[in-house]
Formats: C-alpha cells, structure tokens, sequence
C-alpha cells in the first residue's frame, strides 16, 4: 500500500478536504504532560519541538502562536515517493498570494494555510484537479 506516484493522476483525485477547527504552529522546548490526543503534529527540531494543534489546545496550555490557519487534507493516498505533487500544489497557492506550510504523511499531503486564505485556497486546489 505504497499509494500513487503518477502526478497526472495524483492532480486529477487529490479531492482536497477542508478540516474544520483553527490550527496554530507552536514550539516547545521539552515534550512535558502534553495529552497526545490533543496534538495533530509533533516534529522534533534542534532548535526545538514544533506542535501543530488546535487553537484552543494551545490557548489551554498557554502556547504562543503567531498565525491561526486551516488546515486542508488532500484526500488521494499519494506515495511519500511522488515527484512534483508538493511543486504543483504550493505553486498553484503560491500564484494566487496564498503561503502555506505542508506536512506529507503516510497516506495523505496536509495544508495549513491562514485562515482568512481558506476560501480561495480551496478554489484554487480544486480548479487545479480539475
């Protein structure tokens, strides 16, 4: 179950999905009583831990985050060895004034992007497979 590789096929199903709730980035510098079920995200980095959660988790723990955004799933099972899905998807964005932050899982791409961008994010990810 390695998931698709071809790109033409990866645009044409990728069938984005906007997840309801405000997402934050956050850092940590040690992992704490954090409840798991809480965090989408956890990366370690050298410079610290990055959390992607909801905002209202991160109000809960007192967590600093500079940007509230949405957080958008492509819902095709794309292979983590697919060549250019990220490039089309984040030009695409790009092109239209919209930043976004991704996160490529086992089955799925993940998109964060502010959340006053939602709306036209999704416009332009589904023209794009179309």
């Amino acid at each position: 179950m390695s998931g698709e590789k071809d790109l033409q096929k990866l645009l044409k199903s990728m069938k984005p999905q906007h997840n309801t709730g405000d997402y934050v980035f956050c850092t940590i510098k040690n992992t704490g009583d954090f409840d798991l079920n809480s965090i989408e995200m956890f990366f370690r980095e050298e410079e610290g831990g990055t959390l992607i959660l909801k905002k209202e988790a991160a109000d809960q723990y007192n967590l600093e985050y500079s940007v509230v955004m949405s957080w958008i799933t492509l819902t095709v099972h794309s292979s983590l060895e697919a060549v250019g899905l990220t490039a089309a998807f984040s030009k695409a964005l790009s092109d239209n004034g919209i930043s976004c932050n991704v996160v490529a899982a086992y089955f799925h791409d993940h998109i964060f992007v502010n959340k006053n961008d939602t709306e036209k994010a999704m416009e332009v990810l589904n023209q794009l497979s179309e």
